[in-house]
């Protein structure tokens, strides 16, 4: 069982500022540079954060009620959208996988790292928007930090994320393929030269076909272009949904999240 420093500190309560999720803050755990501040012995949404490149950034991680340690867990790591970019590091946890996760904690027997992208960058490089790897440094550190510190099943880590955060998903598991067992783009996009790469992996695509924010086509090129790669690849557009697709994906009505955690490396 890994072991860890423990600090307890008193320390104000933290108000996740989109989906008003209430973070009653008590500890504080370090091990090797992490720090963690901990609800009820280290459940249910952490601020952590991540260090690349001589600076600092917030991160939230999910841990479940039930974490025990003596048993390997499968990660969900998360890219959110443009709107959550910020230094707070709580808003990316308040749209997409966050509030499905408050809704039904059951369906996600699984830890969720959800880094934050400061405002006015990228998760890396993007068609059309530019942008540059240095936040590719804080994902990556994010998750060693998280596999030396809880007992995580390498053969399951997921990539997954939200418009800005789909197309991350695509540029970030285009150059790091090895790491995880499965990826899920919602309403993202990417350059179809990746696809070698990503027919690695299976894929499950979600879009909306009424999405004027980041076009069908968008993902529709992609999910082409890993196909003809001999990808493995689910995609579902959603009738009449605009850019809000996310919700439907994390939520109950395709079973998406229990066909990630499915997947095996």
């Amino acid at each position: 069982m890994k072991t860890s420093l423990h600090l307890t500190l008193l320390l104000a309560a933290a108000l996740v500022t989109s989906g008003c999720i209430s973070i009653n803050v008590d500890e504080v755990r370090v091990k090797d540079g992490l720090a963690l501040q901990a609800i009820s012995e280290s459940r249910g949404f952490i601020a952590m954060k991540t260090s690349a490149n001589g600076e600092d950034r917030p991160a939230m991680l999910y841990v479940p009620r039930d974490y025990d340690d003596n048993q390997e867990w499968p990660l969900i790591v998360f890219l959110h959208g443009a709107g959550e970019r910020g230094d707070d590091g709580v808003r990316q946890s308040g749209v997409g996988i966050g509030p499905a996760i408050l809704k039904d904690p059951g369906r996600f027997p699984s830890l969720v790292f959800m880094p934050q992208c400061p405002k006015g960058e990228w998760w890396g490089p993007i068609p059309g928007r530019g942008g540059d790897k240095k936040s590719f440094d804080h994902i990556t550190d994010g998750i060693e930090k998280i596999l030396d510190y809880y007992n995580i099943d390498e053969d399951r880590v997921y990539l997954t994320g939200l418009s800005m955060g789909g197309y991350g998903t695509f540029v970030y598991g285009n150059e790091n393929t090895d790491r995880f067992a499965a990826f899920m783009p919602i309403c993202g996009g990417g350059d179809p030269a990746w696809a070698d790469s990503l027919a690695k992996r299976p894929m499950w695509v979600h879009h909306g076909d009424a999405d004027v924010v980041v076009p069908l086509e968008r993902s529709q090129e992609m999910v082409d272009a890993i196909r003809e790669a001999g990808g493995d690849v689910k995609f579902t557009v959603y009738p009449g949904v605009a850019h809000n697709s996310w919700d439907d994906a994390y939520g109950r009505r395709e079973g998406a999240v229990e066909w990630l955690l499915a997947q095996e490396r």
